[in-house]
């Protein structure tokens, strides 16, 4: 993109583009992270949990103004919902034993939200150990060996739920993932950026044409398999253009709520998402060329996602995380100024004040979201994958093969999670949580842990988050 002065270089102060121009950058930001942060309320209501789209969009506009705060205005990094809490969200609607017996949905979500305000505060801990020794030997207990089967599971835990939604029009959720497929392999510039909006968009208008000519879905009740339309727009019809998110309107009914189980279940999912943080910042500072783990610090990076985190989850929001797809309209169209970010949360807070837009998104059809979720659950597994590759872990060193091999036989094995019982309380421990504290204590106690943060083959670079 040129700048007055007719230079094709780079360009870090937007405003010598116009205020036009930088509302409209400020825009194509609010749609390359719109699908995703969308898709996260859709997927976790198709779990049973209640996660309103209007409190998700709020949320994200907030916590990213927050991060900038924290990162001194420098970062332009985007705060979206956070897939990494998925399998979490899953898991929470799944708990059927001690207090969570028969409990209403809406109460479930509010102890999820519970376990991610404490995942979220487990950013603020890891800040302050990197402040106070240095991210190099913190980053030492946190390899990929033990990070990369993590994500993997992540995404291979919640496989089932997209077999299930796709099963309800699988013709619908073909659709879908072709569009996704297609404007990622084959797509330039914009449409490659925003593959799943794309598809979500797609697969919708198709739907709609489908639903008025008549066509139907299935929904699986106790006796079998149903006929059911398509699609309906009562909710949409009924909502309001404009009003307040439910928090503000239902207080008691959103705050978030604590137990040590559903503590349990969110809080070692923290140990994927900071690292998936911590490789945004690496992207983003090869991105713009500037050092942002040095300056403002990582520390300060993990504060602003953390506190944001948390601060969503207290009132009944996701996880917020930075996105990828931001980095990559910064590739794009080279505007790394950060106000372009902040434009875009003002859009997303300014969308989050219409209940009728939510309802409108909640009209999708669950074979779109089964569509969408077979790429986005295979592509978050094949990110852990790549974070194993890109880091060279050497799987002929039997301690690698030991850690890796004990961590994804614990995060598919124990399929209904362990349950014990201290001091009278039962706590329930899920897969992933168990896979998780195995693979860090292995990678602690056993010898040979010889993994360097920040190096690469030819020198230490932003870009690079360590290898063996």
């Amino acid at each position: 993109m040129k700048e007055k002065n007719g230079s094709t270089g780079p360009i870090r102060d937007v405003r010598t583009l116009g205020t036009p121009k930088m509302l409209i950058l400020g825009l194509q930001h609010m749609f390359a992270m719109f699908g995703a942060t969308v898709l996260v309320p859709i997927l976790v209501n198709s779990y049973g949990l209640p996660l309103s789209i209007q409190t998700t969009l709020f949320f994200a506009g907030i916590g990213t103004l927050f991060f900038h705060v924290c990162t001194r205005m420098k970062v332009p990094a985007f705060l979206g919902s956070s897939f990494a809490f998925l399998g979490g969200f899953a898991a929470v609607a799944g708990l059927d034993s001690g207090i969570y017996a028969g409990m209403d949905p809406a109460e479930k979500l509010q102890y999820a939200c519970g376990g991610i305000v404490v995942a979220g505060l487990l950013y603020v801990v890891l800040a302050l150990i990197i402040k106070a020794v240095g991210v190099h030997k913190v980053m030492h207990y946190l390899p990929p060996v033990v990070t990369g089967p993590i994500i993997i599971l992540i995404g291979l835990n919640l496989a089932p739920s997209a077999v299930n939604n796709a099963s309800t029009c699988w013709w619908l959720a073909l659709v879908a993932m072709a569009i996704i497929i297609a404007a990622n392999i084959w797509g330039r510039g914009m449409v490659k950026i925003i593959p799943i909006l794309l598809g979500v968009v797609g697969a919708y208008v198709v739907a709609v044409i489908a639903n008025a000519c008549g066509a139907t879905a299935w929904s699986f009740t106790a006796d079998g398999p149903v006929a059911v339309p398509l699609m309906s727009f009562a909710s949409v019809a009924e909502s309001d253009l404009l009003g307040l998110q439910p928090f503000f309107t239902d207080f008691t009914g959103s705050i978030a709520k604590f137990d040590l189980t559903s503590i349990l279940v969110m809080a070692p999912i923290a140990i994927a998402s900071m690292m998936e943080h911590i490789g945004d910042m690496s992207a983003i500072s090869a991105t713009v060329g500037e050092n942002f783990i040095e300056d403002p610090g990582l520390h300060r990076t993990l504060i602003g996602d953390g506190v944001a985190t948390s601060l969503s989850a207290v009132f009944g929001g996701p996880a917020n995380t930075t996105y990828g797809e931001n980095t990559g309209v910064l590739v794009l169209s080279k505007v790394y100024d950060p106000r372009v970010i902040r434009l875009a949360a003002v859009y997303a807070l300014v969308l989050s004040f219409s209940p009728m837009f939510a309802a409108l998104v909640n009209s999708m059809p669950a074979a779109i979201v089964g569509g969408v979720s077979f790429i986005l659950y295979g592509m978050i597994s094949a990110i852990g994958v790549r974070n194993v590759v890109e880091n060279r872990v050497d799987f002929t060193n039997s301690r690698n093969l030991i850690i890796a091999a004990v961590i994804l036989v614990c995060g598919l094995g124990f399929t209904g999670g362990l349950t014990f019982v201290v001091g009278g309380v039962s706590i329930t421990l899920t897969s992933l949580a168990i896979a998780a504290i195995a693979g860090i204590i292995l990678n602690a106690v056993l010898p040979g842990n010889d993994f360097q943060f920040g190096q690469s083959e030819s020198a230490d670079t932003a870009a690079s988050l360590g290898r063996y």
